[in-house]
């Protein structure tokens, strides 16, 4: 496994301070921390929604830095997600008969 200081790691799940009361990394420092410690890459996964995408990966490219642009997604089948009544996703037959 890679050490923190390593050139190979890479942060695969980041908020930014786009993920409103979650995330507190601004993206140029996360950007500049990223190159500061020798890093090739940098991921961010915001909840829900792609707002920094744009700035982030200028900054990344910008700084030569491969950006990873991901997101963070809760996903039901049509219900609330307040809803919490189990659900059996597909059908046994494509399970092969696995509950």
């Amino acid at each position: 496994m890679a050490s923190a200081g390593s050139d190979d790691f890479v942060h695969l799940h980041v908020h930014t301070d786009y993920s409103l009361l979650d995330g507190a990394a601004k993206i140029d420092k996360l950007v500049a921390e990223t190159v500061n410690q020798g890093q090739q890459a940098v991921a961010i996964t915001d909840h829900g929604y792609l707002f920094g995408a744009y700035e982030f990966y200028k900054a990344a490219t910008d700084a030569g830095v491969k950006p990873i642009v991901g997101i963070e997604a809760y996903v039901t089948p049509g219900t609330s997600r307040h809803d919490r009544t189990r659900v059996q996703w597909g059908t046994k037959e494509r399970a092969g008969g696995r509950r």
